[in-house]
């Protein structure tokens, strides 16, 4: 397995950390992240500057869009392409 190097800190340093992409995205971490909120669905978290607070499993899922045929800029806004994945 590989170690990667990732900014830590406000970009001033690096730690490396092991390759493994279900740690980064993709639908595997959609699953890891979902598992974690099922875990701590009881826990509050502060809402509105700290003014309130509600229960994390109370907090709706957001869906995925899929992003295959829309156009993207590039450079300077000068150009476009068309994503195909």
């Amino acid at each position: 397995m590989a170690k990667i190097k990732v900014r830590s800190g406000r970009g001033t340093g690096t730690i490396e950390v092991d390759d493994d992409a279900s740690k980064w995205s993709g639908s595997d971490f959609k699953k890891i992240q979902a598992a974690r909120k099922e875990a701590s669905k009881d826990k509050y978290v502060t809402v509105g500057r700290g003014t309130g607070k509600i229960k994390f499993g109370d907090i709706a899922d957001t869906k995925s869009t899929d992003t295959k045929g829309m156009w993207v800029s590039s450079g300077r806004g000068t150009g476009r392409r068309q994503l195909k994945k």
